[in-house]
């Protein structure tokens, strides 16, 4: 489904169930050892699907281990990253000389539980979020914004290698038409970013969509808009 707010260039492999066959590679298995059975079960179906997208690259298996931050840790030459959620598992991955970063995320298209928002939104975000939610109800922009955050955040940490928080980005989330339930959103930093393609990181831009009771955003950094000299804001391949 994802797929549907990616560009060209770049791999989705995404479910809506637990496959049975999925299994994961004797390396994996440290991760999960003494997981919870819902967490091993999302760990499994995106392993799975992580091995499915490297094969539509035309690469072989690899194990998918996890990092210091328990980001997932990519064959070399690989870009990539996953989300789940309850009833959602997805993986988008690129090679490496295409896609310079690439973040997604996954979230129920359901109210934000009391005080979430308080705690991921600036005051202007709250406000923006508000005047959403009394235009287009049918949408739940407060956990959109939480799901931008999150691609954002998966987006920034392989390029800058170090935290992000909630409020160090400020969302801006762009409603498509009223009919199709797609549109676009802006990330502006609000702490120094590194140094993408010889100009400094300023911000992201992306796209969301809402199907099947799921809302999805997406970030991809195409290699060529990356290592253009007069860029600071890095976007999207499509729009």
């Amino acid at each position: 489904m994802i797929e549907d707010i990616l560009p060209a260039g770049v791999v989705a492999v995404d479910t809506f169930d637990d496959p049975p066959d999925a299994t994961l590679l004797p390396e994996e298995e440290q991760f999960v050892a003494k997981a919870v059975e819902k967490r091993r079960r999302e760990f499994t179906t995106a392993r799975h699907c992580a091995r499915a997208a490297l094969g539509r690259l035309g690469r072989p298996p690899a194990p998918i281990l996890s990092g210091r931050m328990n980001e997932p840790l990519w064959p070399a030459g690989i870009v990539g990253t996953i989300t789940h959620c309850a009833g959602y598992r997805g993986v988008v991955i690129a090679e490496q000389s295409v896609i310079t970063t690439v973040g997604i995320d996954a979230e129920p298209n359901e109210p934000l539980t009391g005080g979430v928002l308080e705690s991921v939104a600036l005051p202007d975000e709250r406000v923006h979020v508000s005047e959403l939610l009394e235009s287009r109800p049918e949408i739940r922009w407060d956990r959109m914004l939480f799901c931008a955050k999150e691609a954002v955040y998966k987006a920034w940490f392989p390029l800058a290698k170090r935290w992000l928080d909630f409020e160090d980005a400020v969302i801006t989330l762009r409603p498509g038409p009223a009919g199709p339930q797609t549109g676009t959103f802006d990330a502006r930093l609000l702490v120094v970013g590194p140094r993408v393609g010889g100009r400094r990181l300023t911000g992201f831009t992306g796209r969301w969509m809402v199907d099947h009771g799921l809302i999805l955003t997406a970030i991809v950094v195409p290699a060529v808009v990356a290592s253009r000299q007069d860029d600071d804001r890095i976007a999207t391949g499509r729009h």
